[in-house]
């Protein structure tokens, strides 16, 4: 019977003839399958020995084949692969001969270029020499990898990997030995390459994971401050006016950027004028400059339970924090209000010096100030009068926003942080809570979003470019366009009040200090790089507000386990999202029955996932259906929480060790 030897899509195969029609043949195949063969894809034909025995003996031929001969004695110009075959087996080559020759030139493209059906041409000696020292070194390199992965598999993380584990992680680089050897090894061991090298200790925890990993990824220089950076400049502000108010600021005692105060002072015809201080190290810095630039690249500072990490260097911090006894620049807020009736008579901006107070610190005085000391007179700390007037001012203010907003504020909610004992991941954890609402934290809080409501409009009067925040139909964003922010209930709303650690207030400040003083602002309101600053500012803000929230789930997670909890209260959030009770923590749970908004449950906890930072828990029963509504803050909480429940990004992104929350929840330093 008649075979053939034929080309099938690249692959070389032989067969038996069973019918001809033309120039096409039916052909059966050693298994029996049938194929049609074009006679274009035929190289010859043959009468022994079987097809499936002439495979093997071609193949057989082929690996036999000496490469380098070969290519010596081949054609140095195009050539069939006949025309080799009668060269180097003589005038009358076996059909097995010719097929192994044929196979070993198609499979050494190295050696041979192809040039059509069975025809080749060698490769120059140059080119040949330089691409077979890459396959000798692709070679040693495919076999470091086996070694690599071997190692990872057998317990031993390679140099290669362990010098730069997270970096691997988080900016793979797909072709590298490192990575596929890691990517190997995980595959075959089942887990993930960050589980595999978390359990070999060549990322010491999970915790370095979280932490080292966001630095790795958003501070690749690293966090701290070049030694290039230019000093603050002395005698800022040194011919401003000095004001007569005595400011004093209200701030955790862990608090190193004291960026506001307030003062008040009374004046005759039932008159008080009501101070709001802001520092000024946009004083210091013009757009463009070294400082100015450096800033802009880090744009806000980090915070996270136990870590901070500051927008400006600690000599700037110094240099315009409002520290007690300091007589420092400020720009600053006057509001004249009518003793009786708490409205706002007129306000004032001024870029000036004040003389500060004291540095009254929330831990200290807080559980003293309670509203029945307010009411009752009975209040004994420092500026204890002046506190009860900023007080009394800052319930008229919230009235007046509850009443736009349309609904009261959420009074009551416990605002948990967590206390670190000590550093890094062994720290002892204690959890704390602050209730919202109470006099000292809404004292602070309704004066800066009064500052920062004022000075947005005040921008938009002056015909000044700013940076707003704005909220419709539930949505936060920031532009250079002003509009309404339906979640304070204010008309406009443009961050001002903390330069110190916000990028986008030391800019609004710079554009009002420049209006103050007759002078152009350093950005009008078409320019691009002010619109540049908002898209940077938004995306590494969310970052951040990502890293910290991602922080505190870990440490929720290492509290239950520190104070061996097994059972937990949680309340039903929204479907089967709960917030856990006592510790800043929202998940999911799956299968969760249907209940309404603010039922009580208790879960079981079966484990703990720091990777994931993710509880593990089950459904135990519901203590209470009663429900409630979902505050608006609430939502967006959720629709956060909702995000992190999907699992740990590979490459990571709020409590506050030293702050409290104020206006949007945002932290205070």
């Amino acid at each position: 019977m008649t075979n053939l030897f034929f080309d099938d899509n690249g692959s070389f195969k032989a067969g038996t003839v069973l019918s001809s029609t033309g120039s096409t043949y039916q052909v059966e195949l050693p298994t029996g399958k049938r194929t049609k063969v074009k006679g274009s894809k035929v190289f010859f034909s043959f009468e022994q020995p079987e097809p499936a025995a002439f495979m093997e003996q071609a193949k057989a031929e082929a690996e036999q084949l000496d490469l380098d001969f070969l290519w010596e004695v081949a054609p140095k110009e195009e050539f069939g692969f006949d025309e080799l075959a009668a060269e180097y087996f003589g005038e009358k080559p076996s059909c097995t001969a010719r097929a192994g020759l044929l196979m070993r030139l198609h499979d050494s493209p190295v050696y041979f270029y192809r040039k059509g059906r069975g025809r080749y041409r060698p490769a120059p000696p140059d080119i040949l020499k330089r691409a077979l020292e890459a396959l000798e070194r692709k070679k040693k390199l495919e076999e470091k990898r086996r070694a690599m992965t071997a190692g990872l598999l057998g317990g031993t993380v390679p140099p290669e990997i362990a010098s730069d584990p997270i970096g691997l992680l988080i900016h793979p680089d797909k072709n590298s030995i490192e990575w596929k050897a890691l990517s190997d090894a995980a595959a075959e061991a089942r887990e993930t390459p960050l589980k595999l090298l978390l359990r070999l200790k060549a990322i010491a925890s999970p915790w370095h994971w979280h932490v080292d990993s966001f630095y790795e990824a958003n501070f690749p220089a690293g966090a701290g401050f070049p030694d290039t950076l230019p000093e603050p400049p002395e005698g800022v502000g040194a011919t401003l006016p000095v004001s007569d108010a005595v400011p004093f600021s209200i701030d955790d005692s862990s608090t190193t950027e004291i960026d506001d105060a307030t003062s008040v002072t009374h004046l005759e015809g039932g008159r008080t004028r009501i101070g709001i201080h802001i520092a000024v190290p946009s004083a210091g810095m013009k757009r463009g400059d070294p400082m100015d630039l450096f800033v802009r690249g880090r744009m806000s500072t980090v915070y996270a339970p136990g870590l901070k990490t500051t927008m400006l260097p600690e000599n700037w911090i110094k240099a315009f924090s409002l520290d007690e006894g300091r007589t420092v620049p400020c720009l600053t807020l006057y509001a004249v209000v009518d003793d009786e009736t708490m409205s706002v008579l007129s306000t004032d901006t001024r870029f000036e010096r004040v003389k500060m107070g004291e540095n009254l610190r929330y831990d200290q005085w807080d559980s003293e100030v309670t509203e029945e000391a307010m009411e009752g007179g009975e209040l004994s700390i420092p500026h204890a009068d002046d506190i009860r007037f900023l007080w009394r001012f800052a319930k008229a203010r919230l009235s007046e926003r509850e009443a736009v907003r349309g609904r009261p504020e959420v009074k009551g909610k416990i605002d948990w942080f967590f206390d670190l004992e000590g550093e890094g991941e062994d720290a002892v954890i204690h959890v704390k809570g602050r209730r919202r609402g109470e006099p000292l934290d809404l004292v602070v809080a309704e004066s800066m979003i009064f500052a920062n409501s004022v000075w947005g409009m005040w921008l938009e009067e002056h015909g000044t470019a700013g940076i707003y925040r704005s909220q419709r139909m539930g949505r936060v964003r920031m532009s250079t366009v002003g509009g309404p922010h339906d979640g304070l209930g204010v008309s406009r709303y443009s961050w001002c009040t903390s330069p110190l650690r916000r990028y986008v207030d030391l800019v609004n400040q710079q554009q009002i200090i420049a209006t103050v003083l007759g002078e152009k602002p350093p950005y009008e309101r078409n320019d691009s790089d002010f619109f540049t600053i908002v898209a940077q500012f938004e995306n590494v803000y969310g970052l951040y507000k990502d890293f910290q929230t991602r922080m505190e789930r870990y440490w929720s997670l290492r509290w239950i386990e520190q104070e061996k909890i097994r059972q937990i209260e949680a309340i039903v959030v929204k479907g089967d999202l709960v917030r856990v009770d006592g510790i800043p923590f929202m998940q999911r749970v799956p299968g969760l029955p249907e209940l309404p908004r603010g039922s009580k449950v208790l879960l079981d906890i079966i484990g703990l996932d720091y990777i994931g930072l993710v509880l593990e828990v089950k459904l135990r029963e519901v203590r209470s259906a009663e429900g409630s509504e979902l505050s608006e803050e609430d939502e967006e909480e959720a629709a956060a929480a909702e995000l992190l429940s999907e699992g740990p990004r590979q490459e990571a992104p709020a409590v506050i060790p030293d702050g409290q929350k104020t206006e949007e929840g945002e932290p205070k330093s």
